[in-house]
Protein backbone atom coordinates (compact mmCIF):
# COMPACT_ATOMS: atom_id res chain seq x y z
CA UNK A 1 0.00 0.00 0.00
CA UNK A 2 0.94 3.63 -0.51
CA UNK A 3 0.93 6.61 1.82
CA UNK A 4 0.00 9.65 -0.29
CA UNK A 5 0.89 12.93 1.44
CA UNK A 6 -0.31 16.32 0.23
CA UNK A 7 -0.16 19.76 1.83
CA UNK A 8 -3.04 22.10 0.99
CA UNK A 9 -4.18 25.63 1.68
CA UNK A 10 -7.58 26.48 0.19
CA UNK A 11 -8.06 25.96 -3.61
CA UNK A 12 -11.18 23.82 -3.14
CA UNK A 13 -11.90 23.47 -6.91
CA UNK A 14 -8.33 22.25 -7.48
CA UNK A 15 -8.60 19.89 -4.53
CA UNK A 16 -11.74 18.32 -5.99
CA UNK A 17 -9.92 17.66 -9.28
CA UNK A 18 -6.88 16.27 -7.45
CA UNK A 19 -8.95 13.89 -5.31
CA UNK A 20 -11.06 12.76 -8.26
CA UNK A 21 -7.99 11.89 -10.33
CA UNK A 22 -6.43 9.99 -7.43
CA UNK A 23 -9.58 7.95 -6.94
CA UNK A 24 -10.06 7.31 -10.65
CA UNK A 25 -6.52 6.49 -11.73
CA UNK A 26 -4.86 4.79 -8.73
CA UNK A 27 -4.97 0.98 -8.81
CA UNK A 28 -3.29 0.13 -5.48
CA UNK A 29 -4.86 0.74 -2.11
CA UNK A 30 -3.61 3.95 -0.54
CA UNK A 31 -4.08 6.16 2.46
CA UNK A 32 -4.43 9.85 1.75
CA UNK A 33 -2.84 12.12 4.35
CA UNK A 34 -3.78 15.78 3.96
CA UNK A 35 -1.77 18.44 5.75
CA UNK A 36 -4.28 21.28 5.89
CA UNK A 37 -2.60 24.64 6.39
CA UNK A 38 -5.53 26.57 7.86
CA UNK A 39 -7.87 26.40 4.86
CA UNK A 40 -10.94 28.61 5.07
CA UNK A 41 -12.85 27.61 1.93
CA UNK A 42 -14.24 24.20 2.92
CA UNK A 43 -11.16 22.25 1.84
CA UNK A 44 -10.65 20.67 5.26
CA UNK A 45 -14.24 19.39 5.42
CA UNK A 46 -14.06 18.18 1.81
CA UNK A 47 -11.07 15.93 2.47
CA UNK A 48 -12.51 14.66 5.73
CA UNK A 49 -15.69 13.63 3.94
CA UNK A 50 -13.55 11.98 1.24
CA UNK A 51 -11.99 9.70 3.85
CA UNK A 52 -8.55 11.33 4.09
CA UNK A 53 -6.62 11.60 7.33
CA UNK A 54 -6.45 15.35 7.85
CA UNK A 55 -3.74 16.97 9.97
CA UNK A 56 -4.99 20.41 10.94
CA UNK A 57 -2.44 23.21 11.13
CA UNK A 58 -3.33 26.64 12.43
CA UNK A 59 -1.01 28.43 10.02
CA UNK A 60 0.24 28.11 6.43
CA UNK A 61 3.48 26.21 7.01
CA UNK A 62 6.54 25.70 4.81
CA UNK A 63 6.42 22.76 2.38
CA UNK A 64 9.16 20.63 4.04
CA UNK A 65 7.54 20.97 7.47
CA UNK A 66 4.27 19.66 6.03
CA UNK A 67 5.94 16.72 4.29
CA UNK A 68 7.60 15.68 7.53
CA UNK A 69 4.26 15.84 9.32
CA UNK A 70 2.96 13.45 6.68
CA UNK A 71 5.94 11.12 7.04
CA UNK A 72 5.37 10.82 10.77
CA UNK A 73 1.70 10.00 10.24
CA UNK A 74 2.22 7.55 7.35
CA UNK A 75 1.62 3.83 7.87
CA UNK A 76 3.10 2.33 4.70
CA UNK A 77 6.50 1.70 3.13
CA UNK A 78 6.04 3.75 -0.06
CA UNK A 79 5.73 7.48 0.63
CA UNK A 80 4.26 9.57 -2.18
CA UNK A 81 4.50 13.36 -1.89
CA UNK A 82 2.05 15.04 -4.26
CA UNK A 83 1.17 18.67 -4.83
CA UNK A 84 -2.58 19.20 -4.75
CA UNK A 85 -2.48 21.08 -8.08
CA UNK A 86 -1.72 18.02 -10.21
CA UNK A 87 -3.64 15.39 -12.15
CA UNK A 88 -2.05 11.95 -11.94
CA UNK A 89 -1.79 9.69 -14.99
CA UNK A 90 -3.96 6.58 -15.40
CA UNK A 91 -2.26 3.57 -13.75
CA UNK A 92 0.49 5.85 -12.51
CA UNK A 93 1.10 3.82 -9.38
CA UNK A 94 1.38 0.48 -11.18
CA UNK A 95 3.89 1.92 -13.64
CA UNK A 96 6.00 3.69 -11.04
CA UNK A 97 6.14 0.66 -8.76
CA UNK A 98 7.32 -1.45 -11.71
CA UNK A 99 9.91 1.14 -12.68
CA UNK A 100 11.27 1.32 -9.13
CA UNK A 101 11.64 -2.46 -9.08
CA UNK A 102 13.15 -2.79 -12.57
CA UNK A 103 15.78 -0.08 -12.03
CA UNK A 104 16.45 -0.62 -8.33
CA UNK A 105 15.32 2.88 -7.38
CA UNK A 106 14.30 4.17 -3.98
CA UNK A 107 13.42 7.74 -5.08
CA UNK A 108 11.53 8.41 -8.29
CA UNK A 109 9.28 10.99 -9.93
CA UNK A 110 7.14 11.05 -13.09
CA UNK A 111 7.66 13.56 -15.89
CA UNK A 112 5.73 16.79 -16.17
CA UNK A 113 5.50 20.09 -17.96
CA UNK A 114 8.60 21.35 -16.15
CA UNK A 115 10.77 18.39 -17.12
CA UNK A 116 10.09 15.95 -19.92
CA UNK A 117 12.32 13.65 -21.99
CA UNK A 118 14.40 16.46 -23.52
CA UNK A 119 14.90 20.22 -23.41
CA UNK A 120 12.95 20.51 -26.65
CA UNK A 121 10.00 18.56 -25.26
CA UNK A 122 10.06 20.56 -22.03
CA UNK A 123 10.05 23.79 -24.01
CA UNK A 124 7.09 22.54 -26.10
CA UNK A 125 4.97 21.62 -23.07
CA UNK A 126 5.89 24.82 -21.23
CA UNK A 127 5.00 27.09 -24.14
CA UNK A 128 1.74 25.29 -24.82
CA UNK A 129 0.70 25.45 -21.17
CA UNK A 130 1.64 29.13 -20.91
CA UNK A 131 -0.53 29.89 -23.94
CA UNK A 132 -3.52 28.03 -22.46
CA UNK A 133 -2.97 29.57 -19.04
CA UNK A 134 -2.87 33.12 -20.38
CA UNK A 135 -5.91 32.49 -22.58
CA UNK A 136 -8.21 30.94 -19.98
CA UNK A 137 -7.01 32.06 -16.57
CA UNK A 138 -9.01 35.32 -16.76
CA UNK A 139 -12.14 33.14 -16.62
CA UNK A 140 -11.21 32.18 -13.07
CA UNK A 141 -9.99 29.17 -11.13
CA UNK A 142 -13.33 27.39 -11.10
CA UNK A 143 -13.39 23.61 -11.37
CA UNK A 144 -15.03 23.88 -14.79
CA UNK A 145 -12.35 26.21 -16.12
CA UNK A 146 -9.47 24.22 -14.64
CA UNK A 147 -10.80 21.06 -16.30
CA UNK A 148 -11.21 22.95 -19.57
CA UNK A 149 -7.56 24.03 -19.45
CA UNK A 150 -6.45 20.44 -18.89
CA UNK A 151 -8.61 19.16 -21.76
CA UNK A 152 -7.25 21.73 -24.22
CA UNK A 153 -3.69 20.93 -23.14
CA UNK A 154 -3.89 17.16 -23.71
CA UNK A 155 -7.14 16.28 -25.44
CA UNK A 156 -8.15 12.88 -24.07
CA UNK A 157 -6.03 12.40 -20.94
CA UNK A 158 -6.29 8.60 -20.98
CA UNK A 159 -5.16 8.41 -24.61
CA UNK A 160 -2.34 10.90 -24.03
CA UNK A 161 -1.09 8.85 -21.07
CA UNK A 162 -1.31 5.55 -22.93
CA UNK A 163 0.60 6.97 -25.91
CA UNK A 164 3.31 8.31 -23.64
CA UNK A 165 3.79 5.02 -21.84
CA UNK A 166 3.72 3.14 -25.13
CA UNK A 167 6.53 5.38 -26.40
CA UNK A 168 8.79 5.47 -23.33
CA UNK A 169 7.71 2.48 -21.26
CA UNK A 170 9.87 1.94 -18.17
CA UNK A 171 12.75 4.16 -19.34
CA UNK A 172 14.30 6.53 -16.80
CA UNK A 173 16.95 9.23 -16.60
CA UNK A 174 18.45 11.10 -13.69
CA UNK A 175 16.31 14.06 -12.67
CA UNK A 176 13.02 14.96 -11.04
CA UNK A 177 9.91 17.09 -10.93
CA UNK A 178 9.12 18.43 -7.49
CA UNK A 179 5.35 18.03 -7.55
CA UNK A 180 5.31 14.21 -7.41
CA UNK A 181 8.01 12.40 -5.43
CA UNK A 182 8.06 8.69 -4.54
CA UNK A 183 10.34 7.51 -1.75
CA UNK A 184 10.73 4.18 0.00
CA UNK A 185 11.32 3.88 3.73
CA UNK A 186 14.78 2.55 2.86
CA UNK A 187 15.60 5.85 1.13
CA UNK A 188 14.22 7.81 4.05
CA UNK A 189 16.60 6.00 6.39
CA UNK A 190 19.55 6.92 4.15
CA UNK A 191 18.82 10.56 3.27
CA UNK A 192 16.59 11.57 6.17
CA UNK A 193 13.43 13.65 6.29
CA UNK A 194 12.95 16.93 4.43
CA UNK A 195 15.16 19.79 5.59
CA UNK A 196 12.64 22.10 7.27
CA UNK A 197 14.75 25.24 7.00
CA UNK A 198 15.19 25.25 3.21
CA UNK A 199 12.86 26.70 0.57
CA UNK A 200 13.80 24.44 -2.37
CA UNK A 201 13.29 21.21 -0.46
CA UNK A 202 12.82 19.18 -3.66
CA UNK A 203 16.23 20.25 -5.05
CA UNK A 204 17.73 19.61 -1.63
CA UNK A 205 16.29 16.09 -1.55
CA UNK A 206 17.72 15.37 -4.99
CA UNK A 207 21.11 16.71 -3.88
CA UNK A 208 21.10 14.54 -0.77
CA UNK A 209 20.16 11.45 -2.79
CA UNK A 210 22.99 12.23 -5.22
CA UNK A 211 25.45 12.80 -2.39
CA UNK A 212 24.50 9.47 -0.82
CA UNK A 213 24.91 7.76 -4.20
CA UNK A 214 28.37 9.28 -4.78
CA UNK A 215 29.70 8.97 -1.24
CA UNK A 216 28.21 5.66 -0.07
CA UNK A 217 27.08 3.91 -3.25
CA UNK A 218 24.17 2.19 -1.51
CA UNK A 219 21.38 3.92 -3.45
CA UNK A 220 20.78 5.64 -6.76
CA UNK A 221 19.93 9.35 -6.99
CA UNK A 222 16.44 10.51 -7.79
CA UNK A 223 15.33 9.51 -11.30
CA UNK A 224 12.64 10.62 -13.72
CA UNK A 225 10.21 8.05 -15.19
CA UNK A 226 9.86 9.06 -18.84
CA UNK A 227 6.72 7.02 -19.55
CA UNK A 228 4.58 8.50 -16.76
CA UNK A 229 3.46 12.13 -17.05
CA UNK A 230 1.52 14.08 -14.42
CA UNK A 231 -0.17 17.34 -15.30
CA UNK A 232 0.77 20.24 -13.06
CA UNK A 233 -1.18 23.50 -13.04
CA UNK A 234 2.19 25.20 -12.92
CA UNK A 235 2.52 28.98 -12.68
CA UNK A 236 -1.22 29.32 -12.27
CA UNK A 237 -1.86 32.39 -10.14
CA UNK A 238 -3.91 30.79 -7.38
CA UNK A 239 -2.32 32.51 -4.41
CA UNK A 240 -4.26 35.75 -4.31
CA UNK A 241 -5.63 36.15 -0.80
CA UNK A 242 -3.58 33.28 0.64
CA UNK A 243 -2.24 33.51 4.16
CA UNK A 244 1.46 34.34 4.21
CA UNK A 245 3.61 31.25 4.71
CA UNK A 246 4.80 31.18 8.30
CA UNK A 247 8.59 31.56 8.76
CA UNK A 248 9.21 31.96 5.03
CA UNK A 249 11.49 34.92 5.66
CA UNK A 250 13.76 32.86 7.90
CA UNK A 251 14.13 29.93 5.46
CA UNK A 252 17.39 29.59 3.56
CA UNK A 253 18.06 29.11 -0.15
CA UNK A 254 19.53 26.02 -1.78
CA UNK A 255 22.71 27.93 -2.61
CA UNK A 256 23.09 29.05 0.99
CA UNK A 257 23.08 25.46 2.20
CA UNK A 258 25.31 23.90 -0.46
CA UNK A 259 28.76 25.42 -1.27
CA UNK A 260 29.47 26.15 -4.93
CA UNK A 261 31.89 23.27 -5.45
CA UNK A 262 29.47 20.81 -3.88
CA UNK A 263 26.58 22.12 -5.99
CA UNK A 264 28.70 21.60 -9.10
CA UNK A 265 29.51 18.04 -8.06
CA UNK A 266 25.96 17.07 -7.14
CA UNK A 267 24.01 18.79 -9.94
CA UNK A 268 26.23 18.07 -12.93
CA UNK A 269 24.13 15.04 -14.03
CA UNK A 270 20.73 16.58 -13.30
CA UNK A 271 18.36 16.52 -16.28
CA UNK A 272 17.16 20.12 -16.71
Amino acid sequence: MLSVISAVHNLLPMNRIFADALRRYTRNQFELIIIDNHSTDGTRDFFQRAGARVIENEANLLYPICQNQGIRAARHDILVFLNNDIIVAPDWDLHLLDIMRIHGLDILTPCGIERAQSRLATRYYTKKWDWIRHLLQPLGNTEKNLRRMHRIMYGNWEKFSRRRFSRFGNAVCEGFVGHSIWMTRAALEKVGEFDEKILRADFDLYARSKKRSLDSGDMKPMHLALGVFHHHYTRLTCRVGFEPIKDRDTAISFNSKWPKDERRRLLKDLRI
